[in-house]
């Protein structure tokens, strides 16, 4: 099991493998697993079962982002997010913990109940006050592209060029980050798989992951068991589309990415240990 440094954080071997995030959604509705952990055994068996098969991040998200899902505001959010958050810190204190939200209460709540990451899907465009909330704690941020809201960004995949829309997209968002005193060192950029985007959008982005880089910011790439993978692959059940993850965290460690998110945490430490020992020479 690894531990890490609380006063760091960083993954262990950041920035030298490509580390990994596990998604554990606290969610009634989430796409690919909502509702399955309802309870603080399932939540801390998922949470050692992840330590146990190399996770360097836990992403805990108490809202679905999943196209067509209801927001419920931060209130709920809050009540759904805060006793796993604080359970799991007592339980696991050295584990680095990354919340999914847009809401700078949440985020602000989170914080001081000892999560290390925000990962806002919206990079701050939903919510500006969580850029302030960022600031304060002086803590990792994760800036995604995206359109839009659940309810409508399906409507919202038109672009002149998906590669140079959503970079100039996350340049306005790096920079609304940066006017509001968020450090350089703690900003991490998302092109946003998924998010109002197509299958061409999303492959075009995922051969031409160098684009990103033009920053010199560490790179997420969350693209895990989304439908994209299962219109390629013709399975519609979000748990049988693991093995077109695995080829996409491998394509992540040729481009030596930074940190993937994904669900299936075990399949893809095995796959990257193999992949990081060939594309970057570990």
């Amino acid at each position: 099991m690894q531990i890490i440094n609380k006063k760091n954080p960083w993954p262990k071997g950041w920035g030298q493998k490509t580390s990994i995030m596990g998604v554990i959604n606290l969610t009634p509705d989430s796409f690919s697993d909502g509702g399955e952990l309802n309870s603080s055994e399932k939540v801390l068996d998922q949470v050692n079962h992840f330590l146990s098969n190399g996770v360097d991040i836990i992403d805990l998200g108490a809202q679905s982002t999943r196209p067509g899902a209801e927001e419920v505001g931060s209130s709920i959010e809050i009540k759904r997010l805060i006793p796993y958050l604080k359970l799991i810190k007592s339980e696991f204190p050295d584990v680095l913990i990354s919340i999914d939200t847009f809401n700078s209460e949440v985020a602000y709540e989170a914080l001081i109940n000892g999560a290390n990451w925000i990962n806002d899907v919206t990079g701050g465009r939903r919510d500006i006050k969580i850029l302030d909330v960022i600031s304060k704690f002086n803590c990792p941020f994760v800036i995604t592209h995206s359109r839009g809201n659940s309810q409508n960004m399906n409507q919202l995949s038109n672009y002149q060029n998906v590669l140079s829309d959503v970079k100039c997209s996350l340049d306005n968002l790096i920079k609304n980050a940066l006017e509001k005193n968020i450090s350089e060192r703690n900003i991490i950029v998302d092109p946003g798989i998924g998010f109002s985007k197509d299958i061409i959008h999303n492959l075009e982005i995922l051969r031409n992951l160098d684009v990103f880089k033009k920053w010199n910011l560490p790179i997420l790439i969350g693209a895990s068991r989304k439908r994209f993978i299962g219109e390629i692959l013709n399975e519609k059940n979000p748990k049988e589309r693991d093995i077109g993850t695995l080829a996409i965290s491998c394509l992540c460690s040729q481009f030596n990415i930074d940190i993937v998110r994904v669900h299936n945490v075990k399949l893809n430490y095995q796959i990257l240990k193999v992949a990081d020992r060939i594309y970057r020479k570990l």
